[in-house]
């Protein structure tokens, strides 16, 4: 059975309009209540965090009806990072977390995301059950049953001392430049003051929310203006997040970018030679560069592939006993401190390398060399299937015997998006720009006839 709302990251699309509608969200908000409140021998909570988008107001009192209509007490907390969401649902002993955001997309887009009592995001598996007592209906409290909703304040205050106790006891960061651009989003107020607080200078960006310049212009997705400041403020680094907080960019002083392949590839190192790393194992999705395995592998480091999408890094962790992964998009997963990615965490991580060593950032920046990677998305009609297009499967046939031994090829189907995403590795840079712009046309193609 196939997964008819849910996808690679919860729910996600354009506010008011289908799936992601106040009906559809109070009508979630029932169902996800009824499957985590299993009987009535004690207090069911949930708790709701969201980012800044202005639909969030509304997805956050649509679900605050539906969970409170099935019995269960509502804790909101307002604008915080994702992290803090899966944080304090443990910390609350509530049975179920819920973040109300999409992420790195623009304001339009909104997203509800699930996190069980144990801090972790849904697997599959529940998400199927929700949604089937989403389609089935769900039995409302009796009056006397109904749940109530209280605010808690100091929600980012709290995520903030676990965000600080992730650096070495006693280590500051004094007179560290440090330019934060915040996208203004969740981490608009948090990330500035934890950073000055851990004695850097910070120079805050994207920190004025109006609920529609979320990610716009600024952020992990467009680090451009970040740059433009390191450079100016003679900053020794930047710290770029999305809109969530759960991935990071970030800058050396002349502005460079290191991904999250990058950044895993200096944790993964250090943690190897402190004995920290565990299983002597990075999990990564089939998305991160082949030059970062071959860096693991000097290094004596397994690198361990999963499908796209940082739940399913997290599910890999968890099964094999793996402390250290993320995505190339910026998602870094420690869960020793935990149990999501943490933009913020993965940045103090970095900081914390550049005041160990004395080093600066340009010289951590870039711990391998890329293999020359070309992704490119092609956007599809609704209704259409281009990856079932027998031109689109022969295309990808031929790409795939012209890459043999020389690179390797993805081609999915985005999660989130009406999106094909096609991506290839290969040393010989005209051919991977041959063969990637070969099935782009083929899939352009089949997307609109």
């Amino acid at each position: 059975m196939s997964r008819k709302y849910f996808g690679t990251d919860g729910v996600r699309g354009t506010a008011n309009t289908h799936p992601m509608t106040a009906d559809l969200a109070l009508r979630l908000g029932a169902a996800a209540g009824r499957y985590f409140r299993r009987d009535d021998i004690r207090e069911h909570r949930v708790v709701i965090g969201k980012d800044t988008r202005r639909s969030g107001y509304m997805f956050e009192t649509a679900m605050t009806a539906g969970f409170t209509s099935t019995g269960m007490n509502v804790f909101l907390l307002g604008p915080v990072p994702t992290p803090a969401v899966g944080m304090l649902t443990t910390s609350l002993r509530a049975d179920v977390g819920v973040m109300i955001s999409a992420s790195h997309n623009p304001h339009e887009d909104n997203g509800i995301k699930f996190f069980g009592p144990d801090g972790y995001k849904l697997s599959d598996e529940a998400e199927m059950e929700i949604e089937a007592l989403l389609e089935a209906g769900t039995e409302p409290a009796q009056p006397g049953n109904i749940g109530r909703a209280q605010r808690i304040d100091d929600g980012r205050f709290r995520y903030a001392e676990r965000v600080k106790a992730t650096l070495p006891m006693g280590q500051r960061l004094d007179g560290m430049k440090v330019v934060i651009d915040c996208a203004n989003g969740a981490a608009w107020r948090a990330a500035p003051e934890i950073l000055w607080e851990l004695g850097a200078d910070p120079i805050p960006l994207g920190t004025s929310p109006n609920g529609f310049n979320i990610n716009q212009g600024c952020g992990s997705t467009d680090t451009r203006a970040a740059a433009e400041a390191v450079v100016a403020h003679g900053a020794d680094v930047g710290i770029c997040l999305d809109g969530d907080a759960d991935r990071v960019m970030i800058l050396d002083e002349n502005g460079e970018v290191a991904d999250g392949d990058q950044v895993m590839a200096l944790l993964a190192a250090r943690w190897a030679s402190d004995q920290r790393l565990r299983g002597n194992t990075l999990v990564a999705t089939v998305m991160s560069n082949l030059g970062l395995e071959r860096y693991l592998g000097g290094h004596g480091i397994a690198l361990h592939r999963t499908k796209v999408g940082d739940r399913y890094v997290v599910e890999a962790m968890r099964r094999e006993g793996f402390n250290l992964g993320g995505e190339q998009s910026g998602h870094i997963v420690m869960t020793d401190y935990a149990t999501t990615g943490d933009g913020l965490v993965a940045g103090l991580q970095f900081l914390s390398e550049m005041a160990r060593t004395g080093q600066p950032a340009s010289s951590l920046r870039q711990q391998f060399d890329r293999v020359p990677q070309l992704l490119q998305n092609v956007r599809f009609s609704a209704g259409r299937t281009p990856l079932e297009a027998d031109t689109v499967k022969e295309a990808i046939a031929t790409a795939e015997a012209q890459l043999d031994g020389q690179g390797r090829l993805l081609i999915r189907k985005s999660g989130t998006e009406p999106l094909i995403r096609v991506m290839a590795e290969c040393e010989d840079e005209s051919l991977l720009a041959r063969v990637v712009g070969d099935i782009v046309a083929e899939v352009e193609a089949a997307g609109r006839t």
